[in-house]
């Protein structure tokens, strides 16, 4: 068994992996902990987990939260990881993170972050965040399996990524001019209601948010640049739309030279052929965020244009799931040499 201590247990990251660790064979939650609700059962949070996961949530400094782990899965925000990290190292745990405190291995890299989302430069544990590896099995998965510090990718870099990783490597697309249109339930903003993501504010209501720079494009445009072998660029308009859950990402850009639609749909079925939770459909299939709800897996639908020259491709994920707490368990089961889809192995929920 993998022994877990969830740190951020009470929040829609945590609660997400709870779900997913109570039908996983392998896993045992170790102690939940956070700063709300401590002395509460989970379940008398979440009546949902009645029965299935009854744990008492912990505080930080509470006798219960020094219970020895095989992993620490930080559901937090930024900063918390970078003091948690170090710590779990040293009591020879591994960490998987929710936030960037360990997306950029370089500090350098994690440095010009911070400063885009306004924290200090500078990171609390450099000689861990050197030894991190970003979280997407997708494209890191051989060194995921050695790592001691996982960095879980942000949402929206899951979606986007996934959606144009195969043709910036095999160069279905210029590299000049790349858009990601990207819109998400308003779960994606946590639990915590705050304006313009509150349900009367949300309600029949569409709106951009972050136009000036989001959290997410740097991760994006770093791993994109990794597979190209040179800077690539994007252009991201993140939206929040009426619904819970569910991230669609459509990326646009011009088509290479002498590619098609056929060429194009064949390099991403060649490019995820042997991944579980990655599904290529071509422009005529039906696809949706319903088809995802709740599960891990990833819809990616190409559909170019090749009567005006544009390369599009669609991404559909459940933001709580592949986007978070999924993506989550499937580091795990990478770093402990499991079965990459215990846990995670079923459909989306429908309607």
């Amino acid at each position: 068994m993998v022994r877990v201590k969830l740190i951020g247990a009470g929040g829609y990251g945590g609660v997400g992996f709870v779900e997913l660790a109570c039908r996983h064979p392998q896993v045992e939650l170790a102690a939940l902990v956070d700063v709300q609700d401590v002395g509460r059962k989970l379940s008398d949070v979440w009546p949902h987990l009645a029965g299935f996961c009854d744990l008492p949530l912990v505080a930080p400094d509470s006798p219960q939260a020094a219970d020895d782990a095989d992993v620490v899965v930080c559901a937090t925000p930024d900063g918390v990881g970078q003091a948690v990290a170090p710590q779990a190292l040293a009591a020879g745990a591994r960490c998987i993170d929710y936030s960037g405190d360990f997306r950029f291995a370089d500090p350098g890299l994690y440095a010009e972050y911070a400063r885009r989302i306004g924290r200090a430069p500078e990171h609390a544990s450099p000689q861990v965040l050197e030894q991190s590896v970003y979280g997407l099995p997708e494209l890191h998965r051989g060194a995921i399996r050695g790592a001691h510090v996982v960095g879980n990718p942000g949402c929206f870099a899951v979606s986007c990524i996934l959606a144009l990783a195969p043709a910036v490597r095999e160069r279905c697309l210029l590299r000049e001019g790349i858009a990601c249109d990207c819109k998400t339930g308003i779960s994606g903003a946590g639990k915590k209601p705050r304006p313009g993501f509150h349900y009367p504010e949300s309600y029949e209501a569409a709106r951009a948010y972050k136009l000036a720079g989001h959290q997410h494009v740097m991760e994006i445009e770093h791993e994109l640049s990794l597979l190209a072998e040179d800077n690539v660029r994007v252009a991201f308009t993140p939206q929040v739309v009426p619904m819970a859950r569910g991230i669609l990402s459509t990326v646009y850009g011009r088509l290479a030279e002498g590619m098609s639609q056929a060429r194009a749909l064949e390099a991403y079925q060649s490019f995820y052929q042997d991944e579980r939770f990655v599904r290529v459909l071509g422009p005529d299939a039906a696809a949706g965020t319903d088809q995802v709800r709740g599960s891990n897996f990833a819809i990616v639908q190409v559909a170019c244009d090749e009567r005006t020259g544009t390369f599009r491709a669609m991404s559909y994920i459940d933001n709580l799931v592949k986007g978070q707490a999924g993506n989550a368990m499937q580091n795990l089961n990478i770093l402990f040499d499991l079965d990459e889809a215990l846990g995670l192995d079923q459909p989306g929920a429908h309607p």
